[in-house]
């Protein structure tokens, strides 16, 4: 497919660049050698944050505000602060396309974390965690919104793959980092969400201030109904609607489980004598972490080589599927640890392959940050509805049991869903 801007020149770029104009990499040339090791940087800060926060910390502060409630409470929080995710990613990307650049919009959503986590740290009713995580959510999708553009602009089809699998990498080492980080301090909130803030805005300065990018030609502004129209215009592209549904599916399916992880290991899992559900985590990511990492370089690397996206995609998602049903089946410790490392194999090789097969299909290049905030929709949705079904289920079973079953049988339903797409193999 054709990438951003492919009129641009790339006047004043170096082969020692760390971006690649648009032009260039359209043209088949390489992305440069720094560009991959920064998205890696940028994408494990960014899910650092997600982890951190949302799997851990948040978590623990809503039980402590309210105990008997913090089913119902974490998944109000949850769906409610998703929604701000969801119309900021678009909005987002909307707004660097129009603007012609994606920098900035990295820079601003990585620095704005800060304030944004020290005001959730500041929070101490539901409704202030409410708000404050919501602000946390709308500053890290103006950050992921450009971020996630910058493969499409700058990266040849023939090294999407590799591209996709530096991106995807992020998620493994973020969670990693991101539990450890939470362990650490679920006894002093303000000082944790303090430091993934600052985690993020680091990696946000780092990575602007070693990327040039060719500034793309500037665009109009839309009236409000040409923006909306614009939006949903993506979705009736067959092959992109197809992506955005299966993308969805299995995103919906694990967040369903994974947001409530802690919870899990409290109140589902038998842990080995004296170990806390905390430290539980923090055993459970890194062994998650190793397994994805694995997955997500060989998928991505493979997916190049043979030249098929679906194929990997189809696969990876009947694998999560059966991940999810070994905790179904079992309540034990090695059932937890053997999910984990089944789950971590299936997600980073879905991961890093779907994205690579996202930004083959499309619709419009010189759309390209506004198209992957749209399909960002189908990472953000989901996590609006995920918690809402996720307490529902609990409630009425009684139990997670019952929870694994229906993420598993999303997660087959999302394999099924990439078999309808035609442009790519």
């Amino acid at each position: 497919m054709a990438l951003s801007s492919s009129g641009t020149g790339t006047t004043g770029a170096t082969p020692d660049d760390a971006s690649v104009a648009p032009a260039a990499t359209s043209a088949g040339r390489a992305p440069g050698r720094g560009l991959l090791p920064l998205l890696l940087i940028g994408n494990s800060a960014m899910y650092t944050l997600y982890i951190g926060v949302g799997g851990v910390l948040l978590a623990l502060q809503v039980e402590d505000v309210d105990p008997a409630n913090k089913v119902s409470n974490f998944g109000l929080i949850a769906g409610v602060s998703a929604i701000f995710a969801t119309i900021f990613n678009p909005v987002a990307g909307a707004l660097s396309d129009r603007s012609g650049r994606r920098n900035p919009w990295i820079l601003g959503g990585g620095l704005a974390a800060v304030p944004a986590m020290f005001l959730l740290g500041s929070a101490d009713t539901i409704l202030l965690i409410t708000i404050a995580w919501c602000l946390g959510q709308a500053v890290m999708n103006v950050y992921q919104a450009a971020l996630t553009s910058v493969v499409p602009d700058r990266v040849p089809i023939s090294a999407r793959g590799k591209a996709s699998a530096a991106v995807g990498l992020g998620l493994p080492f973020g969670s990693t980092l991101g539990a450890l980080i939470g362990a650490a301090f679920s006894d002093d909130y303000r000082t944790g969400y303090l430091l993934f803030g600052a985690i993020v805005a680091g990696a946000a300065v780092l990575f602007t201030a070693r990327t040039r990018e060719e500034r793309l030609p500037a665009r109009a502004p839309l009236p409000v109904k040409q923006q909306l129209a614009a939006f949903t215009g993506a979705l009736r592209d067959h092959d992109f609607r197809w992506a955005f549904i299966g993308r969805a599916l299995l995103v919906l399916g694990y967040f369903a489980v994974s947001g409530y992880q802690l919870y899990i290991l409290q109140d589902h899992t038998v842990l080995p004598g004296g170990m806390e559900p905390e430290e539980a985590v923090a055993v459970l990511m890194p062994l998650t972490s190793v397994a994805m990492v694995v997955s997500t370089v060989l998928g991505g690397y493979l997916s190049d080589r043979l030249d098929r996206r679906k194929l990997f995609v189809g696969a990876s998602a009947l694998l999560s599927a059966l991940a999810l049903v070994i905790p179904a089946v079992s309540d034990s410790w090695t059932a937890m640890l053997a999910f984990a490392a089944v789950n971590g194999l299936a997600f980073g090789s879905y991961m890093a392959v779907d994205t690579a097969l996202v930004t083959m299909v499309l619709p419009k290049a010189q759309d390209a940050a506004r198209d992957m905030g749209v399909l960002n929709i189908a990472n953000a949705g989901p996590q609006i509805i995920a918690p809402f079904i996720a307490s529902v289920i609990v409630s009425v079973s009684g139990g997670y049991t019952a929870l694994f079953i229906v993420a598993a049988a999303l997660a087959v339903a999302g394999a099924l869903a990439v078999k309808p797409i035609r442009s790519v193999r």
